[in-house]
């Protein structure tokens, strides 16, 4: 997949986050956002009716790894300034998914029809911020290099349950040398607000990924020889967790489409 949809003209890593989510929200631009807008944080996005938002709230704090929140709107108001400028969660990511009965029903690119007065909006931080940097670092990321999505897996560690809300941990995966899988713990554990250090190191099996080549969401990447798969926790899990609740409505973002906000990300770093 190309890190920017072939109908837009948003040059990678040079495009401000207003100009991005005006693009989606002007319906030119269904792609990923790897890539865009790269000093700006990014965000998963999860909305549910206001009747499941308190236990949702609860899951996120008792699962900060995969849900570490960046902001929860006012019931029925889809804004968030506290993100950005003019912000409407209803149509300014590139695509959503809708989900009835816990299943997958849609991936529109808007979803101001779904909108209802009693919806919350939860946006959960993304790795993509811990990415860039590692980046910075010197430290190569092969999907980012191939203009892939990064590859996300199912895994046979379970969240702390919250009400309706439970199941696995979902993870992201990239590949690298063990000096830099080092270095990388030590980076991404100063971002504690967008999944902080890895969870995983090494076999998968050991987590309950039975097949590394075949990823649940994103892309494939190999793993080579001199190379240890680094996992760590990700924003992706409320997709899980809302299948198990099989709610009669809820909304997310699609895997790797996120929200730009106008945050930069040395906001999140600790010190």
């Amino acid at each position: 997949m190309p890190a920017n949809d072939e109908s837009i003209s948003l040059p990678t890593g040079a495009s401000s986050a207003r100009e991005v989510r005006q693009a989606a929200r002007a319906g030119r631009l269904s792609g990923h956002t790897s890539g865009l807008a790269s000093a700006h944080v990014q965000g998963n996005l999860v909305i549910l009716p206001q009747a499941y938002a308190g236990d949702f709230l609860r899951f996120c704090q008792a699962n900060p790894k995969p849900c570490p929140l960046l902001g929860v709107t006012e019931v029925g108001d889809p804004s968030l300034p506290a993100l950005g400028e003019d912000i409407d969660l209803r149509s300014d990511l590139p695509r959503y998914r809708v989900w009835r009965g816990g299943e997958l029903v849609d991936e529109p690119t808007d979803v101001r029809t779904l909108w209802r007065d009693d919806m919350v909006g939860f946006v959960i931080g993304c790795s993509f911020t811990f990415e860039h940097a590692l980046l910075a670092e010197g430290i190569a990321l092969r999907h980012v290099a191939q203009g892939r999505n990064v590859a996300m897996y199912r895994t046979g560690l379970q969240t702390v349950p919250a009400g309706p809300f439970s199941g696995p941990l979902v993870v992201s995966m990239r590949p690298l040398r063990a000096a830099d899988a080092i270095r990388a713990v030590q980076i991404t554990s100063r971002f504690p607000a967008v999944h902080g250090a890895p969870v995983h190191l090494g076999d998968p099996a050991l987590i309950g990924i039975r097949d590394i080549g075949r990823p649940e969401y994103g892309d494939a990447v190999e793993v080579m020889p001199d190379e240890l798969p680094v996992f760590w926790a990700c924003g992706v899990t409320p997709q899980a967790a809302l299948a198990a609740a099989r709610l009669p409505l809820a909304i997310t973002h699609a895997p790797g489409a996120m929200l730009v906000t106008d945050l930069p990300h040395h906001r999140l770093a600790a010190l």
